[in-house]
């Protein structure tokens, strides 16, 4: 089955994805990659052969499309450079994005040394498949059923 990826990074952080993709990009051959605005075009240019879907840029929600594909079990993985050392005015949605990943077991990457970790694990595909369709309401039985 085709792997959904979603690829994002902060500005001070899209060459490096850019790059980072490239040494990648036979990976991510039969992938569909859903990256949010700014970043999506910056690789659809780069790498126009890609199966690559932009999104809106994440201070306008692109974050938010992201968390409701992962939610919806459409996102298999996801690699997020971040810029810890930039204020950004979405950070809110930055947190709940990663939040989401954690809850859904969607492997993510906030740095270039755990996305070479993660894609060049051979089993990388098999994790995917196998979290895909995770749900946390199992994981998580004790909140979902808590009395109010």
């Amino acid at each position: 089955m085709t792997l959904s990826i979603g690829l994002v990074a902060h500005d001070r952080r899209k060459r490096e994805m850019a790059d980072w993709l490239e040494t990648h990009k036979h990976q991510f051959a039969t992938a569909r990659i859903f990256a949010t605005g700014t970043t999506g075009r910056v690789l659809l240019e780069r790498f126009p052969d890609l199966d690559i879907f932009p999104l809106k840029s994440g201070p306008f929600g692109g974050d938010q499309q992201l968390g409701s594909m992962i939610a919806q079990g459409e996102i298999q993985a996801m690699f997020f450079f971040t810029d810890p050392m930039t204020p950004q005015p979405h950070d809110v949605d930055v947190r709940a994005l990663i939040r989401l990943a954690n809850m859904y077991e969607v492997p993510i990457a906030c740095n270039r040394s755990t996305a070479d970790l993660l894609i060049s694990n051979p089993k990388f595909e098999d994790i995917c498949e196998q979290y895909r369709g995770h749900s946390p309401e199992q994981a998580f039985a004790d909140y979902t059923n808590r009395k109010l």
